[in-house]
């Protein structure tokens, strides 16, 4: 049974009248806040006549004409509702709805004079022009001095290398004040050498001792 024009109508029956799925209708609701269908329990949409005129319009404006979303939204704005929703009549006309684009170049008459120039002699007199020279070249000292420092071509001598400074002998000196003389740790190599030198040190004046105490008896 077929409805009557001023019945309400569910959103699949929208789509099949316009040959336009669901979800189509449901994005163009969330772009265009004009279209506002009555909501019943269950979140179920119901459109009136009217929102069926518009959404007739806007797929008008859109697919037939061409237009963006973004410029369906100005016409929305700029001329209201109800200019798009009469599109949805097909021998409306849309000259009065979609507006004509803006040429983006002026028209320029037809005559259009040369713009006049000045003539310019690139010869001059040779009788008063004075000959071309060439700037001088500078000879003399450059725009910095450079300093004394970086003016050196050979690097300075390097300091002659020191030797450890050998203890000197005394008359008086003794065998203990020569090794105390020595630098610290330069001993350490011959560790066994002067062991045993020790131990033949310590063996002679053992001899001396017995010897000293046998000549006095």
């Amino acid at each position: 049974m077929d409805k009557s024009p001023d019945a309400f109508r569910t959103i699949s029956e929208v789509a099949e009248s316009l040959d336009t799925p669901a979800h189509v209708l449901r994005f163009w609701e969330s772009r265009f806040p004009q279209i506002k269908p009555v909501k019943r329990a269950g979140g179920r949409r119901y459109y009136r006549p009217s929102d069926v005129a518009l959404l007739t319009g806007i797929k008008r404006l859109l697919h037939d004409e061409g237009l963006t979303i973004r410029g369906v939204q100005k016409i929305l704005r700029d001329q209201g509702v109800r200019q798009v929703a009469g599109l949805s009549d097909d021998s409306v006309s849309t000259d009065t709805v979609v507006p004509v684009p803006l040429r983006t170049e002026p028209d320029l008459p037809e005559d259009v004079g040369e713009a006049g120039f000045i003539a310019i002699d690139d010869e001059p007199d040779p009788e008063t022009a004075t000959p071309w020279q060439a700037p001088p070249v500078e000879s003399g000292l450059p725009l910095f001095d450079t300093p004394p420092a970086l003016a050196r071509t050979t690097p300075p001598p390097l300091p002659a290398p020191t030797t450890p400074r050998k203890p000197s002998l005394r008359d008086d000196a003794t065998f203990a004040s020569l090794i105390r003389a020595l630098p610290a740790g330069s001993l350490k190599t011959h560790r066994s050498e002067i062991t045993a030198l020790a131990r033949r040190l310590a063996t002679l004046r053992l001899q001396v001792a017995s010897r000293a105490e046998g000549g006095r008896s």
